[in-house]
């Protein structure tokens, strides 16, 4: 049996692309992902507007829809009561998406939250793997049925992916091994703007980093740009889809999940 996801990342209502976000909501009412995996910054602003729109846009998906919390998507720092004391309350209109786990034919997605209402160093926008936020992770990993897939969703990666965007995600390369030893097969991301696919080692445990492109006006080095991630028993392959003269082209190979 053959599951597939979408993952869509880094979409900025507020900065988005209308003619990218309308040709996505086609692409999934047409082809029928099994899930749509959100990986953060739905809004640009965090303002309440972005957050009407982009929830109404995710609402209108014909899949079941994940969404992760990305820097975007907090209140800045010039508003500092609403980012310390009430950062999410403008999440209403996707409250039920968020951070939402979800149990597929043979493929478990868990949350991570890779974001942070402060951090010491001056760019908050970059990544951070609390202790608490890995451990309910790992958690969920553990009540996965067995032999399932393990597809753990953040915003940002937890180490580069070779792209230009960075993330400098603190404890990520921690919370990649502790995620690898607990069974995880990959990690998928955004925040960079563009899409990888890169397998690491870890121990004897391959695990993939998984990076999605942007269907906001704020490119870097591609077009719009969606997953596709075609999971075939302990198999998967991630397509990257884009409005381009390549519309789909694969950027890993298709490959057997977990030991080296």
């Amino acid at each position: 049996m053959t599951t597939k996801l979408f993952h869509v990342s880094d979409v900025h209502f507020g900065k988005e692309d209308p003619a990218a976000i309308a040709w996505f909501k086609e692409r999934v009412e047409i082809e029928r992902p099994d899930a749509v995996l959100m990986t953060g910054d739905l809004t640009m602003r965090a303002r309440t507007r972005e957050f009407e729109a982009g929830g109404a846009w995710l609402k209108s998906l014909a899949a079941p829809v994940t969404v992760e919390v990305g820097n975007h998507d907090i209140p800045y720092y010039w508003d500092p009561i609403r980012r310390f004391l009430m950062p999410y309350r403008r999440y209403a209109a996707i409250e039920k998406m968020i951070e939402r786990p979800l149990d597929l034919p043979g493929v478990t997605v868990v949350p991570l939250k890779t974001t942070a209402r402060a951090q010491w160093r001056w760019n908050w926008s970059k990544g951070s793997v609390s202790p608490s936020a890995l451990r309910k992770a790992l958690a969920l990993i553990a009540k996965a049925p067995k032999g399932n897939l393990i597809f753990v969703a953040a915003h940002h990666p937890l180490i580069e992916g070779g792209t230009k965007g960075t993330a400098k995600t603190r404890r990520g390369e921690h919370a990649l091994g502790e995620l690898a030893a607990a069974g995880a097969h990959a990690v998928l991301s955004g925040h960079v703007h563009d899409p990888f696919d890169v397998p690491v080692d870890c121990n004897g445990w391959t695990v993939r980093m998984i990076g999605a492109g942007t269907l906001s006006k704020r490119l870097r080095n591609s077009p719009p740009a969606f997953n596709e991630i075609v999971i075939d028993g302990d198999r998967f392959e991630t397509l990257v889809r884009t409005q381009s003269a390549e519309p789909k082209h694969a950027i890993s190979e298709t490959t057997a999940a977990g030991a080296v």
